[in-house]
């Protein structure tokens, strides 16, 4: 039976510019942004982090309906159980065999159950927005991998691809959660070596790869292209989305609305006119032996992707 939503997830390495990417796509007519929903069990349904909205994600009245709808409200959701099954299945140490695996034995079945909080999960937002698209902004090749099990090229899959040097930069850098509640476990974005975010940079990108040779439908977009021709960036992946009517002319930015997307970039949180530019900080900021680090560990990578 056809699913009562169309499943947009964008995908790729984080902080290669898809929140934008995310955010714009959530200002089109029948579409709805929700952010990260891979961090929503913990930031969001334990530790009540900041809705997109502005509100600690208890007291918005969005995520209130649809903890109602999916499961009866969020009270009612084992959540401890629900980040067992995660840490049980969606990591990237199941990579392999969530690619390469089997319908039936153990990690199988994980992951169908995992998955089928998710259909419940997007299920009641299609419901409560009224879009009958749904953009899944988690990133994780782990639970894209997840999903392709239960909508297969159902989900559209959009993967964001940046250089390499400008995201280990972006990974160095320190970075407030302005959505942290008080006492969060993560009061700061994450921060990784360069030799860890080449080594991820790697693994995420090939990961999506591989999906898009198993017959998930797949547009790449290079983050650089975006911002270099965006209205044309823009119509192309609206296209590829479902989307049949005119897109905005990005020319002279956007006026972005207030959204409900839960986790992720500090971007989310933007409201009111917002331009795209090309952030090229890292060829001036980034030290010189981390650039050489970087560009050898992807070497062949770059290649592929025209870096």
């Amino acid at each position: 039976m056809e699913e009562a939503y169309r499943l947009v997830f964008v995908g790729g390495m984080g902080r290669s510019g898809s929140t934008l990417i995310e955010r714009l796509l959530g200002e089109l007519p029948g579409f709805c942004s929700i952010g990260e929903t891979v961090h929503l069990w913990r930031r969001g349904v334990v530790e009540n982090e900041r809705c997109g909205c502005g509100l600690p994600f208890a007291d918005c009245g969005f995520w209130t309906e649809v903890g109602r709808e999916a499961f009866g409200g969020w009270r009612r959701l084992d959540v401890r159980r629900v980040l067992g099954l995660k840490d049980a299945v969606d990591r990237t140490r199941f990579l392999p065999v969530l690619l390469n695996g089997t319908a039936e034995g153990p990690l199988a079945e994980r992951r169908d159950r995992y998955t089928e909080l998710y259909h419940r999960l997007y299920t009641a937002i299609a419901l409560v927005s009224g879009s009958p698209v749904i953009i899944d902004a988690s990133k994780h090749a782990s639970l894209a991998a997840c999903l392709r099990w239960r909508y297969g090229a159902r989900m559209r899959l959009l993967h964001v691809v940046r250089d390499p040097r400008a995201v280990a930069h972006s990974w160095s850098k320190r970075v407030p959660r302005p959505d942290a509640s008080p006492g969060s476990s993560e009061p700061e974005m994450a921060r990784y070596s360069a030799g860890r975010s080449a080594v991820q940079w790697m693994t995420q990108n090939a990961c999506f790869d591989a999906l898009a040779r198993r017959g998930i439908p797949t547009l790449r977009v290079r983050y650089e292209d975006f911002t270099a021709a965006p209205t044309e960036e823009f119509a192309r992946i609206a296209e590829f989305a479902g989307y049949a009517g005119e897109c905005p002319d990005l020319g002279d930015g956007v006026a972005l609305s207030r959204g409900h997307a839960m986790s992720g970039n500090p971007m989310r949180f933007a409201e009111g006119p917002v331009g795209v530019h090309a952030d090229q900080g890292w060829r001036e900021s980034l030290p010189p032996w981390r650039r050489r680090l970087v560009s050898a560990v992807t070497t062949s990578a770059r290649k592929r992707y025209g870096y």
